[in-house]
């Protein structure tokens, strides 16, 4: 979905010629409503839509289910990223972008949401329990709700307690990105205390390693 009908045109010529069925919305409440009617694989949201704006659109959109999503932002507008991604979004493209790079970072999200996980068993940390397998994460019996890119970082730093990465690292270990914002780590480190810590402002399972990045440390002995 995006406010410029040249731009969507663009981008649902290069999806579609990459093998994806496309639907396009001018609006963020169409864009709303046809998202709850058919519950798409993956959303293409503009932060610049007339009426409801992007981020609201965002916000909604993780109200109701964890489609993965990738943002269109203006360039420079660091703001908008960091609130898209700490509402939920998976990835970003900048304006002006390529739409060949749009259309091989959609396949990236839609690689790693469908991806089968690892050979792994299930991992736990007291009452913090993370499936791989199934893509599930509980906290003291109550499923977590987490995005995909959420998951994938919480299930790699809890499979290497003790280990310090920097977020270089994490960008590409966790989602294979060999280049990227690294506030992107920093905005899914933040979303994650949120929703696994008992006090996100003094984190007690992901530690912060001044200099260096972050480290998983284990509650349960």
């Amino acid at each position: 979905m995006d406010d410029d009908l040249t731009v969507s045109d663009v981008v649902r010529r290069y999806l579609e010629r990459a093998g994806h069925a496309v639907a396009l919305a001018a609006t963020g409440e169409d864009a709303l409503a046809w998202a709850a009617e058919h519950s798409p694989d993956l959303v293409v949201l503009d932060l610049m839509l007339p009426g409801i704006d992007g981020l609201e659109v965002c916000r909604r959109l993780r109200e109701r289910s964890a489609v993965p999503v990738v943002m269109l932002t203006a360039l420079g507008e660091e703001e908008d990223r960091i609130a898209g991604l700490s509402l939920g979004a998976d990835d970003y493209v900048t304006k002006p972008f390529s739409p060949r790079e749009l259309a091989l970072r959609v396949d990236s999200v839609l690689r790693r949401a469908h991806a089968a996980p690892a050979a792994s068993g299930v991992l736990v940390d007291g009452d913090l329990r993370v499936d791989p397998a199934a893509h599930r994460a509980e906290l003291a019996g109550a499923e977590l709700s987490l995005t995909t890119r959420e998951f994938d970082l919480l299930a790699f730093l809890i499979a290497h307690p003790g280990e310090a990465f920097t977020r270089e690292r994490l960008l590409h270990e966790v989602w294979g990105w060999d280049f990227g914002d690294q506030s992107t780590v920093t905005v899914h480190v933040r979303r994650l205390r949120e929703k696994i810590e008992r006090s996100p402002a003094k984190p007690a399972r992901i530690s912060t390693v001044w200099g260096v990045g972050y480290r998983y440390d284990r509650v349960a002995p």
